[in-house]
């Protein structure tokens, strides 16, 4: 047998690896592909629009305080000239308004009988109870006495029921 021609071979192989070749279109280019560049205009701001509405404020809170009872010394109370008098009132914090230290407790009617006529009132949050306390000292003269106070709101408003004193001296 004869040996096969080398150039038929190499021509045989070459057809081989032409046939085994991707078609030109699967071929990769040589080209890079660059984007195109981008001319766009920044974009705008947002500004809030008129029409919506404004923000609104938490709505003020609204003081009250009521009289429960009496603690000590009752009305009609009999005492004697020059007596010391500690007067307590149960009282409730009804409002929505925690009392706290701008909330006092003033003098509006008759005699501080010795009381500074402005008192810190008791502080409470709202829906609480408390005690209020005003250590008096009763008229040398005999007499019926009564003083009335109110609580105030750190602006100066007064609120709810007046609490009072009244006493007999001898």
């Amino acid at each position: 047998m004869k040996p096969p021609n080398k150039a038929l071979l190499c021509t045989i192989f070459l057809l081989f690896l032409a046939a085994c070749a991707p078609p030109d279109n699967l071929l990769p280019t040589q080209e890079v592909y660059i984007p195109p560049t981008l001319a766009v205009s920044p974009l705008p701001l947002l500004t809030p629009t008129p029409s919506l509405p404004a923000a609104t404020p938490t709505p003020d809170c609204t003081p009250n305080l009521t009289y429960l009872e009496d603690l000590t010394l009752p009305d009609g109370s009999v005492v004697a000239p020059a007596d010391e008098l500690d007067k307590r009132w149960l009282v409730r914090n009804s409002g929505t308004c925690n009392w706290d230290s701008g909330y006092t407790l003033r003098l509006i009617a008759g005699p501080d009988m010795g009381a500074d006529p402005v008192q810190a009132l008791y502080p409470a949050r709202t829906g609480a109870e408390a005690a209020i306390r005003i250590v008096y000292t009763a008229p040398q003269e005999p007499g019926i006495y009564r003083s009335a106070w109110q609580a105030h709101d750190p602006q100066g408003n007064p609120f709810g029921d007046p609490i009072f004193i009244e006493i007999v001296v001898q």
